[in-house]
């Protein structure tokens, strides 16, 4: 998965950046076919905010969130995208059940042919 990282108005650390990294990786929880993910930081006055972007099979799922501390916002943003996660998951479920296997088994599939080595 990769994750986009942009602070503005702030220097970003290396541990907010792999908080950051620890809780998008945690996303693939809940959803497994996440194919980027986009994080926005923004520091103005006492307000910092983040919002987080997942590009997902056939949708674009957004959350942000506003507090006075970064942890905490970045907290909030992945809260309101787990949610969106669960129902998009249940959508699809819902829609097209084979489909959705047949994405993840082409996902998944190993790069070399197993059948064809020599053990």
């Amino acid at each position: 998965m990769n994750v986009e990282i942009t602070a503005r108005h702030f220097d970003l650390t290396p541990e907010l950046r792999e908080h950051i990294e620890h809780e998008v990786e945690g996303l693939s929880r809940y959803f497994d076919n996440i194919v980027s993910t986009e994080v926005i930081l923004d520091v103005e006055k006492y307000r910092q905010s983040a919002e987080i972007k997942l590009k997902v099979y056939n949708a674009v799922l957004a959350g942000k969130g506003n507090t006075n501390d970064m942890y905490a916002s970045i907290e909030q943003a992945i809260d309101k995208v787990k949610v969106q996660l669960k129902k998009h998951k249940g959508k699809l479920k819902d829609k097209r059940p084979d489909k959705i296997h047949e994405t993840v088994q082409e996902i998944t599939r190993p790069d070399t042919d197993v059948d064809s080595l020599d053990i």
